[in-house]
């Protein structure tokens, strides 16, 4: 059957019409679902037949997603606290008290970067069984408050991967109870030494007390049994491998102690 060139012409019409419509649905779908695109071809020849002009898109241009503000000092430290961090430290492991009596308290490690000081996450921790002191003495029971430099780990298991020089030895063993009753096995498998009334530069297990015996010493970061330590910070076993493994003698570490209201004289 032949038809006439009208006819064909309609029917044409009307093929192009249904793909046109088709392929607006396709668009308007892709958009909805998040796909962006700018001024596509339908838009400029449903502008063109209309003789319409079509207005640039009303969406404003991407923008990069600011930067969370960072700590230019380090939060509940005050003045005197932070006058004795070293000014070349910058990775400073925060122990805070939650009371100058309490044998409870919570670490954080902060690490200085470009633009301030970026948080790590909150540990749960022991220290000594009486809570804090300034004036600290071997047997009082107390946790030294203060800045003290952080150089040197061991334990009685072998080395996890830290970057501080690390002595092992069976020298590290412990036994006994608690103040709790809870056993000690264990507590000194990792240990990085607090430098209060020691030598810098030597084994955790180094007896040397330069301010004498009468001051204590031996006051390390350790494995937490469960309970309050004589004067130590304890942390859980997990906690202990990742500190040992982060803290970078190039950063000049140190820990920063005591009850939140004398940090923050």
């Amino acid at each position: 059957m032949r038809l006439n060139r009208a006819y064909l012409s309609a029917t044409a019409a009307l093929v192009v019409s249904a793909l046109g419509l088709t392929t607006c649905h396709q668009l308007a779908d892709s958009d909805a679902s998040g796909a962006h695109f700018q001024g596509t071809s339908v838009d400029r020849a449903d502008g063109a037949a209309t003789g319409e002009s079509v207005p640039a898109s009303a969406a404003p241009p991407a923008t990069a997603q600011s930067r969370p503000q960072l700590p230019a000092r380090l939060p509940g430290l005050g003045p005197k606290t932070l006058a004795r961090i070293p000014a070349d430290t910058r990775q400073v492991v925060v122990v805070t008290g939650t009371g100058k009596n309490s044998s409870s308290s919570r670490v954080v490690l902060w690490q200085r970067v470009d633009g301030g000081w970026r948080r790590g996450e909150v540990w749960a921790a022991h220290n000594g069984y009486k809570g804090w002191t300034d004036n600290h003495y071997e047997g009082d029971l107390h946790s030294p408050i203060g800045v003290f430099g952080l150089t040197d780990a061991g334990g009685r298991l072998a080395d996890p991967g830290a970057k501080l020089p690390y002595h092992q030895s069976g020298a590290f063993s412990v036994s006994g109870t608690g103040f709790e009753g809870e056993p000690l096995a264990g507590s000194f498998d990792y240990v990085i030494a607090l430098n209060y009334n020691r030598q810098p530069g030597t084994s955790p297990m180094d007896g040397t007390k330069p301010m004498g015996a009468s001051r204590g010493g031996g006051i390390w970061i350790h494995v937490d049994h469960g309970g309050p330590t004589h004067a130590c910070i304890s942390l859980s076993k997990a906690h202990m491998r990742e500190l040992l493994r982060t803290l970078d003698p190039a950063d000049q570490p140190v820990a920063v102690m005591g009850d939140a209201a004398s940090l923050a004289r």
